[in-house]
């Protein structure tokens, strides 16, 4: 093996900024921030499980450490459980010196505010309300509302939040289906009343990236033109158009200064935009290049295990497929790449994500897809010696298979090997 390095930037050629078009994050005067919906928004998927409070614990550690901003803490409104968990993850947070930002969901309904007040009290500390009414004409529509009644909301909420000093973010659900005149009254009434942030919904997954970029400017206007460029702009996405990430990538680039996700895309129905993918590809995009995500496949592991929803071994980066290879042609040339001593160029020589960089590593296998060099890389690896007999009788076994061998599967072929030969 050389001992030799390769700036890999070099061999690669880029499509994606051959014209001059590179993703840029604009000025807006406000940090590029995160918000993680995993321990609210992520839990009411209908297919997991409410982790206990010691999983939520360790989950928001590691959020902490992957440098998301804000977490949403979960809906105190819900319940005396809620408020428990709510609660001891805030005190938590705070003894660990996480130096994360709290946030926690509620309707504009008084008594939900109320809870998160009292949390608020309780543990000493400023908790962000995220007020959320819905606005679109299909919701009024089925619940008998009319636009009084939705500013009416507004203002009690963004009152209560203000008597009692809490920071309050103004949510429209179903933002990307609501028109501009409803939410031109909303959002100026939530920001007379000193609202400090308006989080646009995209509730049920209804929106294209062109529709992203089209509603954020509108409120970057909006705000312009009632002198309230210091009012940040969230963007809150959904995936059940598989648009998740890419809507929340256009989010950024029209001016939302914060972006939610949960870890895994979990949420209600077929989840949210999914935060672990939005911060890997950020990172590839070179906006986070001091960003140390080596806690992302952690951070993911830790909520699919707490939440009961399993990784397909096909999700990128965390899934157990994603660096993995069996085929011989692709495997041959990781395989080279790797004799040259030059783990980044092994990284990128069949693959578009480096693992290296998200604390993870190329896995050479053996499967009926294989080429020799699988069987002698495998060998090598975990200590055998690649005489040639024993190469082609693994080959010949794996190309009688229809599926990848486990590593039980070759060192049981091994001693029986072994065991005839001998």
């Amino acid at each position: 093996m050389t001992d030799r390095t390769v700036d890999t930037g070099s061999l690669i050629y880029d499509w994606n900024t051959r014209n001059g078009r590179r993703f840029s994050i604009p000025a807006t005067g406000r940090p590029l921030s995160f918000f993680d919906e995993t321990l609210r928004d992520g839990i009411q998927s209908p297919s997991v499980r409410d982790p206990s409070i010691d999983d939520k614990l360790e989950i928001l550690r590691l959020t902490a450490s992957l440098g998301i901003d804000a977490v949403d803490l979960g809906l105190p409104g819900a319940g005396p459980r809620a408020v428990e968990d709510v609660t001891r993850l805030v005190e938590f947070a705070l003894a660990e010196r996480l130096g994360i930002e709290f946030a926690c969901a509620a309707r504009t309904h008084p008594a939900d505010i109320e809870a998160i007040a009292r949390i608020a009290d309780a543990t000493g500390t400023k908790i962000t309300v995220y007020a959320f009414l819905g606005s679109s004409p299909i919701r009024l529509f089925a619940e008998d509302w009319d636009l009084d009644l939705l500013v009416e909301r507004t203002t009690t909420a963004a009152r209560l939040c203000r008597r009692y000093e809490l920071p309050m973010t103004f949510v429209t659900e179903d933002t990307t289906r609501t028109p501009p005149k409803i939410l031109d009254v909303l959002f100026r009434a939530a920001v007379e009343e000193g609202a400090t942030r308006l989080c646009l919904c995209d509730t049920v997954g209804h929106v294209t990236p062109e529709g992203v970029a089209d509603l954020v400017n509108f409120t970057r206007l909006l705000l312009e033109s009632i002198d309230a460029p210091h009012v940040g702009i969230d963007w809150h996405g959904h995936n059940d158009r598989g648009l998740g990430l890419i809507n929340n990538l256009r989010a950024i680039e029209a001016g939302a200064d914060r972006i939610h996700g949960t870890a895994l895309g979990i949420g209600e129905r077929v989840g949210n935009a999914a935060l672990d993918l939005t911060l890997m590809n950020l990172k590839l995009l070179g906006a986070l290049p001091d960003r140390d995500l080596t806690n992302l496949v952690p951070w993911c592991r830790k909520v699919s295990e707490a939440v009961g929803v399993p990784i397909p071994p096909q999700y990128p980066l965390v899934g157990d497929d994603a660096f993995r290879t069996a085929t011989g042609v692709h495997a041959a040339a990781v395989i080279k790449a790797i004799k040259k001593g030059d783990r980044d160029l092994a990284d990128r020589v069949y693959s578009g994500v480096p693992a290296g960089w998200f604390g993870k590593e190329q896995a050479i296998e053996i499967g009926f897809m294989s080429g020799e060099s699988n069987v002698v890389y495998w060998l090598t690896s975990h200590g055998y010696e690649p005489a040639p007999d024993l190469v082609r009788h693994l080959f010949d076994l794996a190309k009688r298979t229809d599926h990848i061998l486990a590593d039980d599967e070759i060192r049981a072929a091994i001693d029986a090997f072994r065991g005839a030969a001998g």
